[in-house]
């Protein structure tokens, strides 16, 4: 089966390092891997109100439709969020959010689609201690267990100022192989 990566970019700065180190990483993928790169600050959700048990229908949002037809169309959804207070940007948070209402409407077989795909993370963060990012990964895996599918991992990379994540011999060395690796179907712990 041919992949499909839709890039979901959620920093508010272009061309961040985050951003830099999942190019990195793209950049090993086979020539025949479709991308597709995807600007959630430039594609904006109005922040997720909860409409499931509503009477009146779900709002449809401008840019949502767009969205969930790539996240549908891929086979490997790859969040690119910077590490913002221990955890995932508010784009990417609120991207997430929309899952919680395409499980409802308009299809409510969204969970069994999204079963055995892939959810993988690209990550750049100010600190250099890794298990900081344990949040932002923890949401992700859980995000990955709860719709059946499997998780690659999140990429971490240490950089703050402009460009400064390509300085990180280690983060460079496993974009490498980063998305080359067989991803587990992801489980919750009190499930093993």
């Amino acid at each position: 089966m041919n992949r499909s990566f839709v890039f979901l970019l959620a920093s508010t700065r272009s061309d961040g390092n985050t951003e830099l180190l999942a190019r990195a990483a793209a950049e090993q993928l086979p020539g025949s891997t479709e991308q597709r790169w995807l600007d959630l600050a430039q594609l904006p959700l109005p922040d997720y109100v909860d409409a499931r048990h509503a009477d009146r229908p779900w709002p449809e949002q401008t840019n949502e439709e767009l969205l969930r037809q790539a996240t549908l169309g891929a086979t490997d959804i790859v969040i690119v969020s910077p590490l913002y207070w221990y955890s995932m940007s508010s784009h990417a948070k609120r991207y997430l959010d929309y899952w919680s209402k395409w499980l409802a409407t308009p299809d409510p077989g969204f969970k069994g689609k999204m079963a055995g795909r892939t959810l993988w993370g690209v990550t750049a963060m100010a600190h250099r201690q890794e298990v900081v990012a344990e949040p932002h990964v923890l949401s992700l895996h859980h995000t990955a267990a709860y719709m059946g599918m499997h998780f690659g991992g999140v990429l971490l990379g240490n950089g703050s100022r402009p460009g400064q994540v390509l300085a990180d011999e280690q983060a460079m060395i496993r974009a490498k192989t980063f998305f080359a690796q067989e991803a587990p179907l992801a489980r919750f712990p009190y499930e093993e």
